[in-house]
């Protein structure tokens, strides 16, 4: 009697297992506009950036009973800044977009360069809520197309 059924030993077996592990970490989801991503991405980062800064100020607060964090507040920024990086980087890789470190970096390093060069004085208003999140997204654009450039120009 032949038995259709793949053994244990089956090379076919072994390949989709092998495939099925490739693809863990990846989400099937319907395919999204890049452009739309990297604007996701972007105000979700600058949502977390604001978040990590007010965390560090109420924690300044809390132990120092002062809202200044006096010599550890530029450790804590620069420590918001790669936590913000690094999260950026990993959920533009996981959604597949190319260049992820790059644009992650440079999207966080010219939102920063520009809030502190044009926005330093109102970092405290409301409305920072708003205009970092989509200064973020559009920085995000910008690193994209910089990376994009610079893989053309590498060619």
């Amino acid at each position: 009697m032949s038995d259709d059924k793949p053994g244990p030993d089956d090379p076919t077996l072994a390949d989709e297992e092998a495939a099925e592990e490739a693809d863990e970490g990846r989400y099937d989801a319907p395919p999204l506009p890049p452009l739309l991503i990297l604007a996701v991405v972007g105000v979700l980062t600058g949502f977390v950036i604001i978040a990590l800064v007010w965390l560090s100020e109420q924690g300044c607060d809390w132990v120092r009973n002062s809202p200044t964090c006096g010599a550890a507040g530029f450790p804590l920024l620069v420590l918001a800044v790669v936590i913000t990086i690094v999260l950026g980087a990993l959920t533009l890789s996981r959604l597949g977009m190319p260049h992820p470190k790059l644009v992650a970096f440079l999207g966080v390093g010219f939102m920063l360069l520009i809030v502190l060069a044009f926005l330093s004085d109102d970092l405290f208003s409301t409305w920072t809520l708003l205009i970092v999140p989509v200064l973020t997204a559009i920085t995000f654009l910008v690193a994209h197309l910089i990376a994009g450039r610079l893989e053309r120009a590498d060619d």
